[in-house]
């Protein structure tokens, strides 16, 4: 597979700042890394994307209606409703009255989906060779600076303590 050379475009755009250099990475990563480490793990799964994205928001504890789930996966609600029905088939959502109107249906996991979605995760989560190869000290700056990248994103403030107490926790286990 050919790498995409997102800094390429960043120079034909005129873009020269380090800033923008360091979004064209952070596009080819997403382009490249993740697009192909989510594509692994949903397959492993035998699920689509799309199922994949759906079993991610659902909870097996807490029912949502089938809007909220559109709202969350930015989807239409016609279109969640045929994801649905696949997940369903396969035991891994249920639909359940709202006891408060039962001509509302709930969307929840079963244990089956909880299952399923456990060991998607566990592969989904765990971190690429690319990243896993870096130094110890390296995964700490890119966990840190992409901690700061979301938090300037969402408005968020990172807890510097859980910084300092998973680095603590990480290199006492390391030991």
């Amino acid at each position: 597979m050919r790498a995409v050379d997102c800094c390429r475009g960043a120079r034909l755009a005129g873009s020269a700042s380090v800033a923008d250099h360091a979004w064209a990475l952070l596009l080819q990563v997403g382009f490249e890394l993740v697009s192909a480490h989510f594509a692994a793990a949903v397959a492993e799964v035998d699920l689509a994307p799309a199922q994949a994205r759906a079993l991610h928001e659902l909870d097996l504890e807490r029912p949502i209606s089938m809007r909220e789930l559109a709202e969350r996966l930015k989807s239409d609600p016609s279109n969640v409703t045929g994801l649905i029905d696949r997940l369903e088939a396969r035991g891994l959502v249920e639909r359940r009255p709202d006891p408060r109107d039962r001509r509302i249906k709930g969307l929840a996991l079963t244990a089956a989906g909880a299952r399923l979605r456990a060991r998607l995760f566990a592969r989904l989560y765990s971190a690429p060779p690319a990243v896993a190869a870096l130094a110890k000290g390296d995964q700490w700056a890119l966990r840190d600076v992409l901690q700061r990248v979301v938090s300037n994103s969402t408005g968020e403030v990172s807890d510097p303590s859980r910084r300092t107490s998973s680095r603590t926790t990480d290199a006492t286990t390391a030991t």
